[in-house]
């Protein structure tokens, strides 16, 4: 059920690509904001990258899905995707961009993307991050924490739009609806969130990590597949549950399908 010898690896590759940084890989749906007062049109944008650093960004190819699930009700937004080029601190990658989807009325919306699996080259193994990322309008929650039917879903147990930085953030790994005991999940800060209105990573980072083992944190989910986290700072954290998923093959070769939930925290004033 673990990413083994592909993840130690892909994270020797990081190491020396990245000038000794120990980054994962996480796919991105950001937006900037994850509470709204009253509807409005959303932008999203869809990248594959190492979130703590921006460094290098994977080219994507195009998803499987993308969609959208809000009171229960799923509809899809494959057509609102634009191909796009994403600028990190070290290269350009090939991302993705929706627009022009409006959300109406209250509650909750779900955001899902599936990705194509990606193919990490220099060790002939895919990765297929399926990744959620939710935003809520007017304070009603609705869908924040459905259980999608994900072949790999991480189910929030907490508001993941409504944390208080040093508020825990508490989610449960799933692999085809089952409780994934002892699962690695790695977690990483969105330290260089995207310039508004370009297509790029700012370069200024909000926060300096005093070693590579805190660039990337590694916890594990308990007997239940239940883990635990406390915020340390405001702003987007991605959780990514390691090779979960059932699908461990693309086009003949190794597949880490892992989980990846986005939270975001707000410093309280």
């Amino acid at each position: 059920m673990k990413r083994m010898t592909a993840v130690m690896a892909l994270a020797i590759i990081a190491v020396f690509a990245m000038s000794g940084a120990a980054s994962a890989h996480f796919q991105l749906i950001y937006t900037p904001d994850a509470v709204y007062e009253k509807g409005q049109e959303i932008p999203l944008d869809l990248v594959f990258t190492h979130p703590f650093e921006a460094g290098h960004t994977m080219d994507m190819g195009k998803p499987q899905q993308f969609y959208v699930v809000h009171k229960g009700k799923k509809k899809d937004l494959m057509g609102t995707l634009k191909p796009i080029e994403w600028t990190s601190l070290t290269n350009k990658g090939k991302a993705y961009r929706s627009t022009g989807y409006k959300m109406r009325g209250m509650g909750d919306w779900v955001f899902v993307l599936v990705p194509e699996p990606y193919l990490e080259k220099e060790e002939g193994v895919y990765i297929q991050q399926i990744t959620k990322m939710m935003v809520n309008v007017a304070g009603m929650p609705t869908d924040w924490d459905a259980e999608l039917g994900l072949p790999a879903e991480i189910v929030a147990l907490d508001k993941p739009y409504a944390l208080w930085t040093g508020n825990v953030f508490r989610g449960i790994v799933k692999s085809n609806g089952k409780p994934v005991p002892f699962a690695d999940v790695e977690v990483e800060y969105l330290n260089h969130p995207p310039v508004p209105g370009k297509d790029m990573f700012q370069k200024n980072a909000l926060a300096t990590a005093p070693q590579d083992s805190f660039v990337t944190g590694t916890i594990k989910t308990d007997a239940n597949g239940m883990f635990t986290y406390a915020i340390p700072k405001a702003g987007w954290w991605g959780f990514c549950a390691l090779g979960v998923g059932p699908d461990n093959k693309f086009k003949g070769k190794e597949n880490s399908q892992d989980a990846v939930i986005w939270v975001k925290a707000v410093d309280m004033k």
